[in-house]
């Protein structure tokens, strides 16, 4: 009989454990349906908003781990379902081939967060006799030919790439990453060199460096850009609290810009982001309410 009891005893225990732990739930749900994954890419403004969203989610009970990939392979995870979001694709031409391959497979959000993005060439603005893409290749030797990229797979490196098309530049696409690209670019300015990139605003390079964009004729980086979120398919049935919070999210040039400067003067993007985080409660109180 006491062993009986015993046996009742640990199974009321295991059962109020369970009890306790669905309802510190959001929504009810158990622990690991409250685990998120998002991908990052290693753009600053990526990684800040990425961070951002981890602080936030965790502030409300969710656990979120963040998974460092390029874009061509977060549109794969969230296609098989191994990613929950995406929270930066830019449309409607730069990552416009993604949603033309992924249309069916990823939900692609109508909500925008930012809808005022630009994507071109960009040179030092000491470079005055160049202005526009058309110039380019009278002054090829000035680059020795090279645009200075960054993530192979990138949509805007793939637009680079049909610029390069377009406008019959003689000239060559270096591949490396946002980081390397920076570097280039940062070393060239302060030894009064020529160079010439593709670069993206919002983005803290214009802040810390006097660049101007070239003109774009044919328009092949297209006009203002507007920065969706995409997530795997069910995503909002599984998690229709945090999917509308999502289309609830909305910043500006100043936002975005305090935020990406609070990360990347932070040793760890998560500090930064917490900072952003507490000082702007009554913006996020707008997007998760």
């Amino acid at each position: 009989m006491n062993e009986w009891k015993k046996r009742l005893s640990l199974l009321a225990a295991i059962l109020m454990i369970v009890a306790l732990t669905a309802c510190g739930s959001p929504s009810g749900k158990s622990n690991s349906e409250n685990e998120l994954t998002i991908g990052q890419v290693n753009w600053a403004e990526n990684i800040a908003v990425t961070n951002m969203w981890k602080v936030i989610l965790e502030d409300k009970g969710y656990k979120v781990d963040l998974k460092n990939l390029n874009m061509g392979v977060t549109m794969k995870a969230l296609k098989s379902g191994d990613l929950d979001a995406s929270l930066e694709v830019w449309l409607p031409v730069q990552d416009a081939n993604y949603l033309k391959q992924y249309q069916d497979t990823v939900n692609f959000s109508d909500a925008t967060w930012y809808d005022n993005a630009k994507v071109g060439l960009v040179v030092p603005s000491y470079l005055k006799e160049i202005n526009s893409i058309e110039d380019l290749n009278e002054h090829k030797e000035l680059f020795d030919s090279q645009i200075v990229g960054f993530d192979p797979g990138a949509g805007t490196m793939e637009v680079t790439e049909q610029l390069i098309n377009d406008y019959n530049l003689d000239f060559e696409l270096l591949k490396s990453s946002e980081s390397a690209m920076l570097a280039e670019i940062g070393e060239a300015i302060k030894e009064e060199e020529p160079i010439v990139a593709p670069l993206w605003s919002p983005h803290w390079a214009f802040s810390k460096y006097d660049l101007k964009f070239l003109k774009d004729p044919q328009n092949t980086f297209g006009g203002a850009e507007k920065i969706h979120h995409a997530t795997r398919q069910d995503f909002e049935e599984d998690y229709p609290e945090v999917s509308q919070w999502f289309k609830n999210w909305k910043m500006d040039e100043q936002q975005v810009g305090e935020l990406i400067d609070y990360v990347e003067s932070s040793a760890d993007p998560l500090d930064g982001a917490e900072k952003w985080v507490e000082e702007n409660q009554e913006l996020i109180n707008e997007w998760v309410k």
